[in-house]
């Protein structure tokens, strides 16, 4: 048994826990720390445990320990009947909580990720979307109109408060320690973040042991930043409280292969991107105009993204083009439609009842919509 470093199954069980907030048996603890950092004995795991009870950790009854001050739990589904499932093509869509979901999906059986989630947690509560439905606004900023066109909703990210930020980086170390064991070695993992935010999220997958390969940039023109401060706009005239933002920020990471990136692809089909031509790589910036109007009126959901760079996006992400795409946070469904356009299997997974219904009608129609040539 190799020697370890000072601390290190204590910080490995502490990410354990941090994927289990209802808690883990001693036997359970030691099987995940040994796939981390090689082979452990229960009775060190045992001993951490009980050294480290209760300033870290809190004993639970049936002998399982549970991470101390850890609350991030599912949230309530308003369903008492088992989880829906919709079937497109190849586009399978669920109605759950994706947490719940991941626990009962086997492991290394989804090729990659492509997801735009709530960045903030916050934007998409009960409360927060019933103000966005309702046209009150809440943390959802409605911006006006302009030039006869109707603006979408943009999330105001500048008004969560240290205790959100603390909640979101939780809850993505939580999200990417339970979607690590269901993904192959290699799966790439893209998720649409804003700069603002995306620190946090990188940090949360990091710890989970997801390893950074950079960022793709959607290059459009957005209505965030720019503007003068608030009530004193007449008086600084020249000032623009933050710059205008011209990008999007899209995370990449990768779960750790398994062996050479060579062997890996024989193994796995991953590890890469899947080339443009055989000219022409896959790149990290990808030209993007907003999403159009008449997608708009097909899938009404606030963080809409455009057929025409989604589909780029997840043909890439699978390199041999074989696999299955997980869409953890399907909102309208958008990323499935691009993905049977592609003609990728894909699966979704949104909570929302109101969104959920709304991709039953988004994801045959989006999938089906020609792009504008380049």
């Amino acid at each position: 048994m190799n020697r370890k470093r000072p601390g290190e199954v204590r910080d490995a069980i502490v990410r354990v826990l941090e994927a289990r907030p209802r808690g883990a048996s001693v036997s359970e603890i030691t099987q995940q720390v040994t796939s981390m950092i090689g082979a452990v004995a229960a009775s060190s795991v045992r001993s951490y445990l009980q050294l480290n009870t209760p300033t870290l950790f809190a004993r639970m009854d049936r002998a399982q320990y549970v991470l101390k001050g850890l609350s991030y739990e599912p949230a309530p589904s308003d369903t008492k009947t088992a989880p829906r499932t919709f079937q497109h093509g190849k586009a399978t869509l669920v109605r759950d909580d994706c947490l719940s979901w991941f626990e009962r999906q086997p492991a290394n059986s989804l090729h990659a990720v492509v997801t735009d989630p709530p960045y903030g947690l916050v934007e998409y509560s009960d409360l927060e979307q019933e103000k966005l439905r309702s046209g009150r606004g809440g943390v959802w900023r409605i911006p006006p109109s302009f030039d006869g066109a109707k603006r979408a909703p943009l999330p105001r990210f500048t008004v969560l408060k240290p205790t959100d930020l603390d909640a979101l980086e939780q809850f993505f170390t939580v999200w990417a320690t339970r979607l690590l064991p269901i993904l192959v070695p290699g799966a790439n993992v893209v998720v649409a973040s804003n700069p603002l935010l995306s620190y946090l999220v990188s940090s949360a997958f990091s710890r989970a042991g997801l390893e950074r390969r950079g960022e793709i940039v959607r290059l459009v023109m957005t209505m965030r930043g720019g503007d003068r401060p608030k009530h004193a706009h007449v008086e600084f005239s020249d000032v623009s409280v933050m710059p205008r933002s011209m990008w999007e920020p899209w995370l990449v990471f990768r779960k750790p292969i398994d062996g050479r990136v060579q062997d890996n692809l024989r193994k796995w089909g991953t590890g890469g991107f899947r080339r443009i031509s055989a000219e022409r790589p896959f790149g990290d910036v990808i030209v993007s105009a907003p999403t159009r109007a008449i997608e708009r009126a097909l899938a009404q959901h606030p963080s809409l993204k455009p057929q025409a760079f989604l589909r780029q996006l997840v043909r890439g992400v699978l390199p041999l083009g074989k696999g299955v795409v997980l869409d953890p946070f399907a909102g309208s469904g958008s990323t499935l439609a691009a993905c049977e356009a592609i003609g990728y299997e894909s699966v979704g997974v949104e909570r929302d009842r109101k969104y959920f219904d709304l991709a039953l009608e988004a994801i045959p129609k989006l999938s089906k919509l020609a792009l504008k040539p380049d």
